[in-house]
């Protein structure tokens, strides 16, 4: 009898999942991947990867099944695409621009702020943030770049031997987390003088617990985390709840100076001295609305959230990699140190402008092509709510669309010789034959970067303040890039340091 009732429930089971995928199969006839197996899909062949092996099964799949491809994750259909041609339809539309499934991981520590939103929140949202980044606000966050990244340079002093290799991946980014708490909340946390301060730690827990949840596939169910890994769901838990709580914090704070400014008839762009102050991204979010109404503490909490994620990581991961290129190629680095001292001079103290970052054209050129090599988002989806037509290939409803950046920028089609580190590709008169939607580390389309002139210019600022102390050795292991939330090395970013002399 038991066996019976298997039997019977094994024989629905397997004809649910048949008929439940049997459009998506039919219309994806044409389309390559790896064979799927019964009800679990291609599980099984992410089973026991690592971040690393993840990376590297992505490029294989593309190279066995081609520049598009699908996989079955249990129920839920992927399309893997790196074509340019494919991801200009998708990016440039202003239909498709949610987001898919996984980055619903994100939810409870981002809500549904610009990252995670969609439809008519994500426009007004869009629309409210856009002017934050305009150049007058940026001048003002120039300064503060080059205030952290100041404090860096004196850190490393006493680790510039010329001799140890210095992972310098964690030292980028506690100074990326001071950079983004000053522009984003106006507040000073120091994470650089202090590791431990907690909204600093609890930042770290929740992105490396998430991450092992995009890597896990079951872990990615709610359920099935918290049975299977309560002390890690915890953890998450109570990280988040700082977090929260932190930023909570500073937005009654900001709230109750702005209309005690307001009340005393005070010019808002002035402090109470009288002098110049500078905007943060959650000052301008205090002065916003929508149809008229200001914007709630929970709308803004989600969007400072935001910022705190998405500005401290990806910069991290796009100087560290710039930083570990640049001291493996002497020839660049002299490069570099002859348009520094053309512009910024021998003076290793003196601040640098707006203006001065923008004449910094080779350098520029050098971030393009770090950022070519290692995205620091290396791939982003989209979940299509319809069946979706690109280039005359028809793809079901219901399906997470993958957009592989990694893959793409080493199109050796649109990039000749694409492992090797060539910044001349990006000069004026050779970066006009580039395809723009080839290259695409800040995506494109409506849904790009808001955030990619902020991003270079941090780029720009902390790159050349740390070749104007310091002469950058290849020293230490070859980077083995990962999934992460971002692009990280599995073993780090290591690089030598000695004091440079002019």
């Amino acid at each position: 009898m038991i066996l019976e009732i298997v039997f019977v429930f094994v024989t629905l089971l397997l004809l649910w999942d048949y008929l439940s995928k049997k459009r998506r199969n039919d219309m994806l006839s044409y389309m390559k991947g790896p064979k799927p197996l019964p009800v679990v899909g291609n599980v099984l062949s992410y089973r026991g990867q690592n971040p690393e092996q993840i990376m590297t099964f992505i490029t294989n799949n593309s190279k066995k099944y081609g520049d598009m491809y699908r996989v079955w994750i249990l129920q839920q259909l992927a399309v893997f695409s790196s074509d340019p041609r494919d991801l200009e339809v998708i990016l440039s539309s202003p239909q498709h621009i949610t987001k898919n499934n996984l980055y619903e991981l994100l939810h409870q520590w981002l809500g549904t702020g610009l990252l995670m939103s969609t439809g008519k929140k994500w426009h007004s949202r869009r629309k409210i943030i856009t002017p934050t980044f305009h150049f007058k606000i940026l001048e003002q966050f120039v300064e503060i770049f080059d205030q952290q990244s100041g404090v860096m340079v004196k850190k490393l002093s006493d680790k510039a031997d010329g001799k140890s290799a210095i992972n310098i991946f964690p030292v980028i980014c506690s100074m990326a987390l001071d950079i983004i708490a000053e522009t984003a909340m106006g507040v000073k946390i120091n994470a650089q003088n202090n590791p431990n301060f907690p909204y600093v730690q609890a930042v770290f827990t929740v992105t490396n617990i998430t991450t092992k949840r995009f890597i896990n596939v079951w872990h990615r169910i709610d359920w099935i985390f918290r049975l299977t890994a309560p002390t890690e769901y915890k953890r998450l838990n109570e990280s988040i709840r700082l977090m929260h709580q932190f930023t909570e914090n500073i937005i009654m704070e900001r709230r109750e100076s702005l209309q005690k400014t307001i009340d005393q008839n005070r010019s808002l762009e002035e402090d109470d001295l009288g002098q110049k102050k500078r905007m943060a991204l959650l000052d301008v979010l205090l002065q916003s609305t929508i149809n008229g109404a200001p914007l709630s503490n929970e709308d803004i909490r989600e969007e400072v959230d935001t910022f705190m994620f998405e500005g401290h990581d990806t910069t991290t991961s796009g100087i560290s990699f710039a930083l570990y290129l640049i001291a493996r190629h002497p020839d660049v680095q002299k490069k570099l140190m002859e348009e520094i001292v053309e512009v910024l001079g021998t003076d290793k103290e003196r601040p640098v402008s707006l203006r001065d970052l923008g004449e910094l054209k080779y350098l520029e050129c050098v971030i393009k092509e770090s950022l070519r090599l290692y995205p620091p988002v290396p791939m982003i989806g989209r979940y299509f709510t319809e069946d979706v037509e690109i280039r005359g290939k028809k793809i079901p409803a219901g399906t997470n669309f993958t957009m592989g950046f990694f893959v793409c920028l080493r199109n050796p089609k649109y990039f000749p010789d694409p492992d090797s580190f060539k910044p001349e590709r990006f000069l004026v008169e050779n970066g006009a034959n580039i395809d723009p939607y080839a290259y695409i580390p800040f995506s494109a389309g409506p849904r790009n970067c808001i955030g990619q002139k902020f991003a270079v210019l941090e780029m720009k600022s902390t790159i050349s303040k740390m070749l104007r102390h310091y002469e950058l050795l290849p020293l230490g292991p070859d980077v083995r890039p990962m999934m992460n939330l971002i692009l990280r090395s599995a073993n780090g970013n290591h690089i030598g340091l000695k004091p440079r002399q002019y």
